[in-house]
């Protein structure tokens, strides 16, 4: 507890007391004593004292930035004036609101001045900024925003949570309540606050489950009433309105199905123009979606409702929405949009609960066991729309579109045709009026849509007509889309089962595929098998006829046969009787039940027609009361309109004539209004006229009256000037002369120091002379002695670069004469080896011819050897010859890529890489390149060119693989 509680009799003397703190610099202490008066038990008797202390209060918590201590206190104050005087609590409130909105826009202002605050403007960035960008990648803006907007912006959304937490439940306060939700609707809107807006959204739902499900509250609002129920519906229009301003689709669809929601709770439809609002942010929700089906439904509910109600619609607003509603339902694709193959019970169970919410939302009622794809539809709203005549409404390129895609046949031109409708629709925003519940109509945003709308027609009707087509000839038949995006369509389209196809890159080609069984070749094969089945049946067992006759038998036989023929005949009749008498009968019990079943239908048939009728009375009484409820608002809005009209007249009753049976209508009053102004008009216009020609009269007789008057006065002011001019000229020239006389004696006076004043100045002067000859010497001493040490240094640098240039050339010559001996040695070894080379082929050819000279067999004369002696081959395998061994190993044959005269020379000194080398380092700080600047000659001796600083690259020597040849392997030989 503070030191301050329980010392206050009054509440006033609480109020003094924080005063006095605040004025001595402690609003904490000043706070806390007006908290503990506000909490204390001994003030929970309403006073209007206690609400300057709530006001004082409020001003302290957003200036502390105490959140929580202010909601503390507004709950107490709502518990001590809620059944006395709660419209002090909503004064309270609105205090509260309004200091802390000022305060948020007081930081912007003030981020946006710090902003724009900026010492120097010619400095890109300060030593502040460069250091806070090293650590940090925010900007400026947004640290400032960080230190002076962002805890202004969370205190007031903290004020907005807080006073909606309070009036949730207060049924006297349902005003302030939506008017709150709307403002903080507005604050997340202005400034882009997306993640409060969510909150914002789910908050208000948890508020209104709450009071759905706690009813036994004891200030809770009364559902029932239809101020309340306006509330709550405004409320969840502006929170639709706002989150599409967000463009939070997801959010704006859950608002809408809170309105679907609020409307079943209430028991209420709203007027036409919120349905109008609430069916255009469906058509936007739907769209972003890509729910093309139920965004088409979504713009003819709008149609439709715009069309019935607002009768302010002009004729181009009724034929541009009837456009985009034909364009909308055109847009659907013709096929199922499926995302796999194959699709299980539960995605097809999530699917048709989904279509069963949406066309809920709608305003149709579907069953749920029916396929909601068999009453919603692109077939059936297309049927719709011509049976209710909105093709005559639409412009003309929205019909030519329809009439392209539904009705004509065009497989090659198609596409051609629809993008010469494409390039005449307006692809613009169409601004419509004011009275049009949507401000404008982008027919800009169906164009895609309709290209790939083209480009499936053009594909069902090709496959129609042609087996196989090019891709290339696809590719022209479609000139507003690229290849990529029409081979995507087609494979969505292709997986819907709109076209059955296959794409063959290889061949370079499309392949139409229909997808429909031969039943009618297989039906005929089964009835020839069936045919030959039976036929070899009738061939293993034929009908056998018996060819007996009866034998002559005794008369005794014959009568013994007959009586027992005729017993059977009498048995067999029993038995037919008493069968035909059981077939009565059940034929007696089928018609009883056929009756009853026949009187049941009729009946089901009677209760579904008095339900029917009983339906439509209850929506003939539906209308009615609508009907009455817009009458009265009509009426009492046009009472209104009286009443405000009289008030401009200046309490004069308006004279309203009506006729027999004719109701009290706010546009006939509007225009009985007018009337009676426009003839107000003329008759003051009138009134004008006469008084304007009375003026224009009197005015002509007193200036006739004033002319004598005029000039006298002129005359009279001609000499009094005259007089005056004459007297100030005398005082200005005596004033003059007095004024030179005073000058020459001044001057004489100072006449007397001219000799003194020269003698000064002449001694100054000589100074001053004396002093500047000296320094001009000192400054050409130094100058040439600074010339002189240039001189001598630019001596220096030519005669060091003349060094290093004979240094140069001389290095050049030793390594020109040294390649060219190592080219030397180089050509007298391959001459060498290749004169060893031929000696040595000669010596072997020589030793191959002597030995066969040596073992040769002796031969006769004919050439062979003689018949009957067999002499060994004396010719041995030569295999092992030393002679005839191989010479890999020969030192002479061996590879000589070891050999120090074709080794590498990529580790030679002279072929080094010479960037460390000291002839070529960088003398960029050598004395002998120092800028020349001041040589009197001005020439420019800082080194040697680049020619003569040294042999290039490629004239420091032969490479790796140059004493080679071309082949970069080294040679066998």
């Amino acid at each position: 507890m503070s030191r301050y509680a329980g010392t206050f009799a009054k509440p006033e003397n609480a109020l003094k007391r924080a005063e006095e703190l605040i004025n001595v610099g402690q609003p904490n202490a000043a706070l806390q004593a007006l908290h503990d008066v506000i909490t204390s038990k001994r003030h929970r008797t309403w006073q209007k004292v206690l609400e300057q202390i709530m006001f004082k209060y409020v001003e302290l918590c957003i200036e502390l930035k105490k959140g929580r201590l202010a909601k503390d206190g507004l709950i107490q104050y709502r518990i001590v004036c809620q059944q006395v005087n709660v419209n002090s609590l909503e004064e309270v409130i609105k205090h509260f609101l309004k200091l802390a909105t000022e305060k948020a826009e007081a930081a912007q202002a003030a981020a946006s001045a710090a902003t724009i605050d900026i010492e120097d403007l010619e400095a890109e960035n300060t030593p502040e900024n460069l250091m806070l960008k090293s650590v940090s990648a925010e900007s400026d803006k947004d640290r400032s925003d960080r230190e002076l907007v962002t805890p202004w912006f969370k205190f007031l959304w903290e004020t907005y949570r807080t006073i909606l937490e309070i009036l949730r439940n207060n049924n006297k306060l349902e005003g302030l309540y939506a008017m709150t939700a709307n403002r903080a609707f507005n604050f997340c809107v202005t400034y882009k606050r997306t993640t409060e807006f969510r909150r914002l959204c789910e908050i208000l739902r948890n508020h209104l489950s709450n009071l759905q499900k706690y009813r036994d509250q004891r200030d809770r609002p009364d559902m029932t009433l239809a101020e309340t129920q306006n509330y709550y519906l405004e409320t969840r229009f502006e929170q639709l309105k706002s989150a599409a301003q967000l463009e939070l689709w997801q959010e704006a669809f859950r608002t809408i199905e809170d309105i679907h929601g609020l409307t079943f709770i209430l028991k209420k439809s709203p007027n036409p123009r919120m349905m109008a609002s609430y069916f255009a942010k469906l058509t936007k929700v739907f769209w972003v979606s890509e729910n093309h089906l139920y965004h088409a439904y979504a713009w003819y509910k709008l149609f439709n409702l715009s069309k019935a109600y607002n009768r302010n619609l002009t004729p181009e607003d009724l034929k541009a929405m009837a456009s985009a509603v034909l364009l909308s339902a055109i847009a659907i694709p013709p096929y199922e949009s499926r995302t796999s193959a194959s699709t299980s019970n539960e995605e097809i169970e999530n699917a048709k609960e989904r279509d069963v919410r949406m066309a809920t939302l709608l305003g149709y009622t579907l069953d749920p066991k029916r396929d909601p794809r068999e009453v919603l539809s692109r077939k059936a709203l297309l049927s719709e729309l011509i049976s209710k005549g909105i093709l005559s409404l639409v412009s003309t390129e929205a019909r030519q579109l329809y009439a392209l895609f539904e009705k004509e046949f065009h497989p090659l031109d198609l596409c051609k045709h629809a993008q010469k409708v494409f390039g005449s629709m307006d692809t613009e925003t169409v601004e419509l009026s004011a009275a049009s519940p949507i401000p404008s109509i982008s027919f800009g945003d169906f164009l895609p849509r309709m290209r790939n709308l083209a480009v499936v027609r053009m594909l069902q009707q090709s496959s129609q007509v042609y087996q196989t087509m090019k891709l290339e000839t696809l590719q022209q038949m479609v000139p507003f889309l690229e290849f990529t995006q029409v081979e995507r369509i087609l494979v969505n389209c292709t997986k819907g089962g709109a076209v059955s196809a296959r794409l063959d890159h290889q061949n370079k080609c499309i392949c139409f595929e229909g997808d429909k069984l031969e039943s009618d070749g297989i039906k005929n094969h089964l009835v020839l098998m069936a045919q030959k089945l039976r036929n070899g049946i009738k061939m293993i067992y034929p009908d056998e006829v018996p060819a007996s006759s009866l034998a002559s038998q005794s008369n005794t036989a014959e009568l013994l046969s007959k009586i027992e023929v005729e017993h059977k005949l009498a048995l067999a009749r029993k038995v037919i009787i008493e069968r035909r008498k059981e077939e009565a009968e059940l034929i007696l019990q089928e018609q009883e039940r056929e009756a009853e079943e026949a009187r049941l239908a009729l009946q089901r048939k009677n209760e579904a027609a008095e339900a029917k009728r009983l339906e439509e009375e209850r929506r003939i009484r539906e209308e009615t009361r609508i009907r009455q409820e817009m009458e009265e608002k009509e009426k009492q809005e046009a009472l209104a309109l009286l009443a405000e009209a009289e008030k401009r007249s200046k309490g004069k009753k308006l004279k309203i004539k009506l006729e027999e049976g004719q109701k009290l209508d706010k546009r006939s009053l509007m225009e009985d209004a007018i009337k009676e102004q426009i003839k107000e008009r003329q008759d003051m216009e009138r009134k004008l006229q006469r008084l304007a020609k009375s003026m224009d009269h009197l005015e002509r007789a007193k200036r006739e009256e004033e002319v004598p008057l005029i000039e006298a006065a002129y005359k009279l002011k001609m000499a009094e000037d005259e007089q005056y001019h004459t007297t100030m000229q005398q005082q200005n020239a005596e004033k003059h002369r007095q004024t030179w006389e005073t000058n020459v004696e001044e001057k004489k006076r100072l006449a007397k120091m001219a000799a003194d004043k020269e003698e000064f100045a002449a001694a100054i002067v000589s100074r001053r002379s004396e002093e500047f000859e000296a320094l001009r010497l000192e400054r050409e001493e130094r100058i040439n002695e600074l010339r002189a040490l240039r001189r001598a240094e630019r001596e220096i640098a030519r005669r060091r670069a003349y060094v290093r240039r004979l240094q140069q050339i001389e290095d050049e010559a030793r390594a020109a004469a040294e390649q060219e001996e190592r080219e030397r040695i180089e050509e007298e070894a391959r001459a060498r080896r290749a004169a060893e080379q031929e000696e040595e082929e000669k010596r072997r050819d020589e030793e191959d011819r002597a030995r066969r000279d040596r073992y040769e067999p002796r031969r006769d004369g004919s050439g062979e050897a003689p018949p009957g002696r067999f002499e060994p081959s004396r010719r041995r395998d030569d295999r092992y010859d030393d002679r005839r061994r191989d010479d890999r190993y020969d030192d002479r044959r061996r590879d000589d890529r070891y050999d120090d005269r074709r080794r590498d020379d990529r580790y030679d000194d002279r072929r080094r890489d010479d960037r460390y080398d000291d002839r070529r380092r960088d003398d960029r700080y050598d004395d002998r390149r120092r800028d020349d600047r001041y040589d009197s000659r001005r020439r420019d001796d800082r080194g040697p060119s680049r020619d003569d600083r040294g042999p290039s690259r490629d004239d420091r020597g032969p490479s790796r693989y140059s004493a080679r040849g071309d082949d970069r392997r080294p040679s066998r030989w």
